[in-house]
């Protein structure tokens, strides 16, 4: 990740709905906005694309935000709990290139994707996806088709079993590309 592609990245994180309250401006990840803000119910993505999380050390229930305004981020999202921890994800020019496997620890089927699949039951007659190593670019990944449901970030590096990221079972996946930015 280089420097240029940090500064890119800004989002203003306030108290209360409609941009009202304390607030506390981020250019990067924020593992735990409690020292900054006693809560958080609305932000200003200025620039660039975050991960939100709804527990500190990005943990718990994850959302996608870009560029835009959210006045009520909560009631957009159905969220229960506000926002805790922020991690920042960089813009990505280059290919896209991920392995998706049947089962855990890169067993089973195999696929290798470098495009956005709606369905991946229907793409790739697949029932299961249990683990993946994304090789280029940054990826979300969806519980249900066609994008929906609850999401998780997902970086260049090895995920051997999903199991231990929250058991879910993953049906969509979406490169993050630059229209996003």
């Amino acid at each position: 990740m280089t420097t240029a592609g940090m500064s890119m990245c800004r989002a203003v994180f306030y108290e209360d709905r409609n941009f009202q309250g304390r607030s506390y401006e981020c250019m990067g990840d924020c593992a735990d906005m409690s020292p900054y803000l006693s809560r958080c119910h609305s932000c200003k993505v200025e620039s660039g694309c975050f991960m939100m999380y709804d527990r500190p050390n990005y943990m718990g229930n994850q959302y996608f935000f870009r560029r835009g305004d959210y006045a009520d981020y909560m009631s957009m999202f159905g969220m229960s709990d506000c926002i805790r921890s922020c991690r920042m994800i960089p813009m990505h020019r280059g290919s896209f290139r991920m392995r998706i496997y049947e089962r855990e620890n890169f067993m089973g089927q195999m696929y290798e994707m470098m495009d956005d699949c709606d369905n991946i039951m229907d793409c790739y007659h697949m029932s299961h996806c249990q683990s993946c190593h994304v090789m280029d670019g940054h990826w979300l990944m969806y519980e249900q088709p066609h994008y929906r449901g609850r999401m998780w970030y997902y970086r260049p590096g090895e995920y051997r079993n999903f199991r231990d990221m929250g058991g879910m079972r993953f049906m969509s996946t979406r490169r993050i590309n630059d229209s996003f930015y």
